[in-house]
């Protein structure tokens, strides 16, 4: 298909124009003018674009692509990165926030389905966007949850377990959503699932009464990438192919 087609379909599935953030949501770099086959992954690095290449992909679309809002030189490692895509004539296409948020497609949405959230509904503020999501599911021990997240992902969360049990109440913010703790708590939520904390999570959630689960922040991060990527083929028959590379965080 038409590279400016998809381009337009995701722009507008996406919403992109409803997101103001410092990364730059569309498309980054311009490839061929068709596209046969999509590859897809969380990050844009030099693995994932070799791997795009030897695919014979004509795109790769990313959660996290190579520009922030900045003028960033194409030098050293960034220019290496490029120029490989240039090269090959893969385009490069990127979704932060809209991908976290999206209501169908979006990373939050995705867990909240295999969670079986019911009563959903948008949580988390950031820089003010909404771009997690919250609700109930069955009643579970966070030993349980944890199970199940290690079902989902393959590798047991870190678990932070100092809130009610059982959790029937649940915050979803992949990534890296540890900023949106305090919030959790104060929603009246059981327990935050994120991707990611820092050092001092541990003691926010101890005194605050909170469970937490980190379990992962590209493992939670994958789940967007590949729901846009069913789209796609759903839609216009494109085939894609999903290119692992965890970064064990």
């Amino acid at each position: 298909m038409k590279r400016c087609d998809l381009v337009g379909w995701l722009d507008k599935t996406l919403c992109n124009g409803d997101f103001k953030e410092e990364a730059v949501n569309g498309l980054q770099v311009e490839g061929d003018d068709e596209v046969e086959l999509l590859a897809i992954a969380v990050d844009a690095c030099q693995a994932t674009i070799d791997a795009a290449v030897a695919a014979g992909a004509q795109m790769l679309l990313v959660h996290h692509g190579l520009f922030w809002g900045r003028c960033e030189p194409l030098v050293g490692t960034h220019g290496k990165r490029v120029k490989k895509m240039m090269q090959n004539g893969l385009s490069l296409y990127a979704s932060h926030l809209p991908l976290d948020a999206h209501p169908e497609l979006g990373n939050n949405a995705e867990l909240a389905r295999l969670l079986s959230v019911h009563d959903r509904q948008p949580f988390g503020d950031y820089h003010g966007m909404t771009i997690g999501f919250a609700g109930s599911i069955a009643p579970l021990s966070p030993a349980e949850l944890g199970q199940k997240l290690k079902a989902m992902f393959g590798a047991p969360p870190m678990i932070l377990p100092f809130g009610p049990d059982p959790i029937e109440r649940v915050a979803l913010v992949s990534g890296g959503g540890w900023s949106l703790m305090e919030e959790t708590r104060d929603s009246g939520f059981d327990a935050l699932i994120s991707g990611e904390g820092l050092h001092q999570c541990y003691l926010v959630a101890e005194d605050g009464g909170l469970n937490v689960f980190f379990a992962g922040h590209y493992a939670t991060e994958t789940l967007g990438v590949r729901a846009v990527a069913r789209a796609v083929e759903g839609k216009f028959g494109l085939p894609w192919t999903f290119l692992s590379h965890p970064t064990q965080m």
